[in-house]
């Protein structure tokens, strides 16, 4: 019999699938939930076991992982009589990963301490590749005790494990890394097509530039979708959507300017709402192309 904690993690997408399948790796009891039928018989034919509800998913765990796309997905699993503030037992263990606005994890765990349930806040980075390899930064909020005692769990998952403070800092760090990432990608999209236009062999002169101050893991991961077009999604456009407006929202409640931050997040935006929401954030390239009169 394993010693380890018992796992329930709700959210199977793009992120959560490998990362609960590497939890089974490593020896974990996982029982996962999810809306698509498919990622339950991908988990089940990784060793996890499939649960039809969020009830029946958190009903016997010590720990419980959610990794869901944005705060109103969070809320529903969390709240209401089939959710998990309701069925869980007391003094399990709550990991929210999803990226979220700090509100809306500050207020999970004031209502998760009412019914004795401990929260953590640990949204991570590092995409698809990062969530595959077990390699994801993973920037923690919450009290000291919960995240040593989490942290076996969190190894299993990524490399770079750090507690930043109270509940909410780790969704206000994961908003920072957000800001910073999209303005990394619009910078390279914008080289992108710059060197293109210029005649010089695209390739060579990433491979340079990724080598000098230039370089980033950004460009690193991201040099292929630019050099193929390819924008199967990794990390969602709407998705990043969706976070340049939390931490535009939370640096306006600190007073943080963000004007670099802003364009990036209306181009994103832009992007959306000509169709691309469901291509990798890598395809901000498509928008500097059609800024440029490229086709796309």
């Amino acid at each position: 019999m394993s010693t380890l904690p018992k796992v329930a993690w709700i959210g199977l997408g793009i992120m959560g699938s490998p990362m609960s399948e590497n939890l089974v790796k490593a020896g974990y009891d996982v029982t996962g939930h999810t809306l698509e039928r498919e990622k339950l018989d991908r988990l089940t034919a990784a060793g996890g076991t499939a649960a039809a509800s969020v009830a029946e998913a958190v009903r016997d765990a010590d720990v419980i992982v959610t990794m869901v796309p944005a705060s109103p997905q969070v809320e529903a699993v969390a709240y209401g009589p089939d959710g998990i503030l309701e069925n869980a037992r007391r003094g399990a263990l709550l990991i929210d990963m999803s990226s979220i606005t700090p509100q809306t994890s500050v207020g999970l765990a004031a209502a998760a301490r009412e019914k004795g349930i401990r929260v953590l806040d640990a949204p991570v980075s590092g995409g698809e590749a990062g969530a595959i390899e077990a390699v994801l930064s993973i920037m923690v909020g919450g009290d000291q005790a919960d995240f040593d005692e989490a942290k076996p769990l969190f190894e299993a998952l990524g490399k770079t494990i750090v507690r930043c403070g109270p509940h909410g800092s780790g969704q206000t760090v994961k908003a920072a890394n957000q800001l910073i990432v999209a303005v990394n990608i619009q910078a390279c999209a914008e080289a992108v097509v710059f060197l293109e236009k210029s005649g010089v062999d695209l390739a060579a002169a990433l491979d340079v530039l990724g080598g000098g101050l230039a370089g980033s893991t950004v460009l690193a991961r991201k040099k292929d979708n630019f050099l193929k077009r390819d924008f199967t999604p990794g990390f969602r456009i709407d998705l990043h959507h969706k976070d340049m407006g939390i931490v535009t929202d939370a640096a306006r409640n600190v007073g943080a300017a963000l004007p670099v931050g802003a364009v990036v997040a209306q181009l994103v935006a832009s992007l959306r709402a000509q169709g691309d929401g469901g291509l990798d954030h890598s395809a901000l390239l498509r928008a500097v192309e059609r800024l440029s009169g490229a086709r796309v």
